[in-house]
């Protein structure tokens, strides 16, 4: 028998053997069918907030357009995010809600009443203006939504707020200048190493 019978042969062998599997080539999938992706918990878990959290407490942001800044926390927010805030007047960080993965948090705690935010909810972050352009003079009116998305709800809330933080951050000497300067890391620092 010739080589090229035999490799006839051993095929036709294993294509009855393996009648109806179908093989994968490579690491493509099968079929081409789309699968929509099926969560195996029902909820998923809720993220948890490190105890160091306190009321008061100054923390570090991470990322953001306020990267590098420190801030005051607040409270925990039923969204499981932090609020935190500048003051305003000293570094110009607003109220702001941030994911705790990304605040870093320090020793520094400042003597702030745990009620001040109490009047702040997840509803005040909410998008209220949407303007749809659809002539070219819409698209000058820019300026007028940016007034509009600051509304007299939150203007009030930033004001309440900072008004008694900053009465807490006058009280420790040099901690308006330590909240206007910003964190950054310089070569050869090494930050597993720091004590914030």
């Amino acid at each position: 028998m010739a080589k090229g019978e035999k490799r006839k042969e051993n095929r036709k062998k294993n294509a009855e053997e393996n009648k109806g599997l179908k093989f994968k080539k490579n690491w493509y999938p099968v079929s081409d069918s789309k699968r929509h992706f099926a969560r195996k918990c029902k909820v998923p878990k809720k993220s948890h907030i490190s105890p160091d959290f306190k009321p008061g407490q100054v923390v570090i942001l991470l990322s953001g357009r306020f990267r590098g800044r420190r801030v005051v926390f607040l409270k925990k927010l039923e969204s499981n995010l932090l609020l935190v805030t500048g003051p305003y007047k000293y570094n110009g960080v607003p109220l702001k809600r941030v994911n705790a993965a990304y605040v870093l948090p320090t020793n520094t705690v400042l003597k702030v009443d745990e009620k001040v935010a109490d009047s702040v909810k997840d509803s005040l972050f909410t998008k209220k203006v949407e303007i749809e352009r659809k002539s070219e003079k819409d698209f000058f009116v820019e300026d007028e939504v940016k007034k509009k998305r600051i509304t007299e709800e939150k203007k009030k809330a930033q004001n309440d707020v900072d008004t008694q933080v900053k009465k807490a951050v006058d009280e420790v000497p040099m901690m308006k200048e330590y909240l206007r300067n910003r964190f950054a890391l310089k070569s050869g620092d090494k930050p597993h190493l720091m004590k914030f």
